[in-house]
């Protein structure tokens, strides 16, 4: 006889060995990614036009993760449901934002999933629903793994943020939505910025010049070229957040409850 036995409240789904290992090696190999220019300066000069190769290595990495949590065991074919189905409506989203302004609602469900589900799953969500909506968008390109692993910190985040409930849980999670939206952008800002040649030294990456210098470079170019899409972002996650966090993370609640992901089986 096999008794079936699921408690009332939502538990995140909990990171097992081998997931938890391939989630680190993403997460180094994608910091990697992001900041070598900065380690090595001269490295960029010598092989500007290998550079971009390297960083399209980020996307089987990334999806190392999933076949991480598949192996484990972690993800059934209820969570894996859950999972595309989310990454799908999140992927459809994404050409109805608003292009240009930054603004975007693919952060609502990667928050609101990395929040519920935890941090293996918002990591994963944040990467596949990246993956389809550049496969839907033919927006494939050596920026994808930066996307992608970016977009994976953001759920991965949500995931780690301190337990509240109501109204106090909405707010927190705008707030996390501001700063995610932000620091996204200044992220996504090296996938691109350190190999341009045309920008005002002031700004520019300089291939000679020390760790503080470009540093101060980088915050100089996302000051006066990026926050005009990232504040707009910030903003819409704010506001969408604020209406919508709570009726997204309560379905999806429910969904996890009528799913038993963290139900224990007990054979007897």
């Amino acid at each position: 006889m096999t008794t079936l036995t699921a408690a009332r409240p939502v538990r995140s789904l909990t990171l097992r060995p081998r997931s938890a290992v391939a989630l680190t090696v993403a997460s180094l190999v994608g910091g990697l990614a992001f900041f070598w220019p900065f380690v090595d300066p001269g490295l960029l000069g010598s092989h500007s036009s290998d550079a971009p190769w390297i960083f399209v290595t980020l996307l089987p990495v990334c999806l190392a993760v999933l076949f991480a949590e598949l192996s484990d065991g972690h993800l059934d074919a209820k969570t894996v449901a859950v999972l595309g189905i989310l990454a799908g409506i999140d992927a459809a989203l994404r050409p109805l934002s608003g292009g240009g302004t930054g603004f975007t609602f693919v952060y609502v469900l990667l928050i609101c999933g990395g929040r519920v589900f935890g941090r293996g799953f918002g990591f994963t969500l944040g990467a596949l629903a990246l993956f389809a909506s550049a496969l839907l968008t033919a927006g494939v390109g050596p920026w994808l793994p930066f996307q992608m692993v970016g977009a994976g910190w953001v759920g991965f985040g949500a995931g780690c943020l301190p337990r509240l409930t109501g109204r106090a849980e909405a707010v927190l999670l705008a707030a996390y939505g501001a700063v995610s939206a932000l620091v996204y952008g200044a992220l996504l800002n090296l996938s691109f910025w350190p190999f341009a040649r045309y920008y005002p030294p002031q700004i520019a990456f300089d291939p000679n010049g020390s760790l503080g210098t470009n540093l101060l470079h980088w915050w100089r170019f996302d000051i006066t070229s990026s926050l005009g899409f990232d504040v707009p972002a910030a903003i819409g996650n704010v506001v969408l957040l604020l209406f919508l966090a709570r009726p997204v993370t309560t379905a999806l609640r429910r969904v996890a409850r009528r799913a038993a992901f963290d139900a224990r089986v007990e054979l007897g």
